[in-house]
């Protein structure tokens, strides 16, 4: 984490195709981050979601090319989050391991360490619920929200 980048990695139990799709459709993404939310998943498609209660993050999708990369950006229309909304950008990979996948999540454009720190940790938590639903788990009640 540095000069506003932040970079989470997790190895998923899942394969690429199943780890894509929590990208890609609204009620599997709503299982791991947020409350509600609305999503165009096309490239220049926009997206609003409720992540916290508090904070709702937007930006549009970028790049989307199952099952191996999606590029977003990112930012807060609402709460208290100094990233605006859009203005950072989210590249998330999928590589094909042995034993399912390995993400990389490259989060740019943050604007402060205090930013990276606030969203490292946000990343940390939410990959870890992403990897609970693809691996056939319930990531149960956000204990963010």
């Amino acid at each position: 984490m540095s000069d506003g980048v932040v970079t989470v990695e997790r190895r998923i139990a899942a394969r690429p195709e199943t780890v894509f799709s929590f990208f890609t459709d609204r009620d599997k993404w709503l299982s791991w981050m947020g409350a509600t939310g609305e999503f165009v998943f096309e490239p220049g498609g926009a997206y609003r979601t409720n992540v916290t209660g508090a904070n709702v993050a937007e930006g549009r999708f970028v790049e989307i090319d199952p099952p191996k990369r999606l590029v977003f950006t990112w930012g807060w229309a609402e709460g208290g989050l100094p990233v605006p909304a859009g203005s950072s950008t989210v590249e998330i990979t999928l590589e094909p391991t042995a034993d399912g996948t390995l993400l990389r999540l490259l989060h740019t454009g943050l604007p402060s360490p205090e930013a990276c720190a606030a969203h490292e940790q946000g990343w940390i938590h939410y990959v870890d619920r992403l990897a609970v639903g693809a691996e056939g788990g319930d990531p149960g009640p956000d204990a963010w929200m």
